[in-house]
């Protein structure tokens, strides 16, 4: 089984390493700088347990590659990326190539489905931090994330058998589990908490429980669309048991990890951020099941005018976020 990491940024890079460490063939697509780096040096992973420069194969698309009968494709990009991936991977790969949605929200599988046959969902719960070309930073120990999937929209067989098999002796837990959605709602879940950081700044954790509140009240709205849509969760108390309890983030280099994903996005200079599919996934559910989501309304569309520029990341207060909110309620 080859793997076909597409998308190797800090979730992708995390994977495609790993998996190469433990003796699995890679190929790692990635873009711009990061992937002049990738062919200049390879791939620097650093983790809790070492440094690593790994000669990984690096292209820039799909149509680099000649697919074979055992590759599996990761998509490990952000999902406004998702649909220009697929268009790309659909026209260089057969169609019954298996796409795994390694990817925070639950509108991947949805696009990936379109196009390919064989479609499977994972939970990603993986800290892992991207911020310069060719490096990235895998932060859990003792094991470096959690990795659970099956088919999407649900059942198992034996490709993601033979996936799971394949992450967990890479230093994973993952189960082949033939409910994966389920993982995935809860997940989205927490990070409904991500553009709330852009849009009040990534300090803003430590000013009391303020900022707490504010993700609960995020979390709420969801919860409250999950039932009126008749959408099922993986338990808090299963998800502890199952996923957190595997791992703790480290300090990697005396530096600990401390940002989202999508605040690292912002921070690398993206224009647009997946906030549209994780706290937008909410606010549509509400509108398609007449449920109010002001927190979750508030949070996107303040996280996308920062990031396209138009209001300073981190720049609103927490009081004011609430005010607003409250206020449209």
């Amino acid at each position: 089984m080859r793997f076909i990491i597409f998308g190797a940024g800090g979730i992708g890079g995390s994977i495609g390493g790993r998996l190469h460490l433990s003796g699995h063939e890679v190929v790692l697509i990635a873009r711009g700088r990061h992937l002049d780096a990738l062919k200049e040096r390879g791939l620097r992973l650093r983790t809790p347990d070492g440094d690593y420069q790994l000669p990984i194969t690096a292209v820039g698309s799909p149509a680099e590659i000649d697919f074979r009968a055992d590759d599996v494709v990761f998509l490990t990009m952000k999902t406004q990326d998702t649909e220009a991936a697929l268009h790309s991977l659909e026209l260089a790969a057969p169609p019954d190539i298996p796409v795994v949605c390694a990817q925070n929200g639950v509108e991947n599988e949805r696009l990936a489905a379109r196009r390919f046959a064989n479609v499977y969902a994972m939970l990603v719960a993986l800290p892992a931090t991207h911020l310069e070309p060719g490096e990235v930073i895998a932060s859990a120990a003792p094991l470096t994330g959690a990795l659970h999937a099956g088919r999407f929209p649900s059942g198992l067989d034996s490709t993601i058998e033979a996936v799971c098999a394949a992450l967990r002796a890479s230093k994973f837990v993952a189960d082949a589990d033939p409910e994966p959605m389920k993982l995935k709602y809860r997940k989205l879940q927490l990070n409904l908490g991500n553009g709330l950081e852009v849009v009040v700044g990534q300090t803003a954790w430590g000013a009391g429980g303020a900022m707490g509140d504010v993700a609960a009240k995020l979390r709420e709205e969801a919860v409250a669309c999950y039932r009126a849509a008749g959408i099922a969760w993986t338990d808090p108390e299963e998800y502890q048991q199952r996923v957190i309890g595997h791992y703790r983030s480290q300090p990697v280099g005396g530096q600990a990890r401390g940002a989202s994903s999508t605040w690292q996005s912002v921070m690398r200079g993206h224009s647009t951020i997946e906030v549209d599919y994780l706290n937008g996934e909410i606010c549509l559910l509400g509108r398609l099941h007449s449920v109010a989501t002001p927190y979750n309304d508030l949070v996107r569309k303040q996280a996308v005018a920062m990031a396209a520029g138009l209001i300073k990341p981190g720049s609103m207060s927490i009081e004011d976020l609430v005010r607003t909110a409250e206020g449209a309620t």
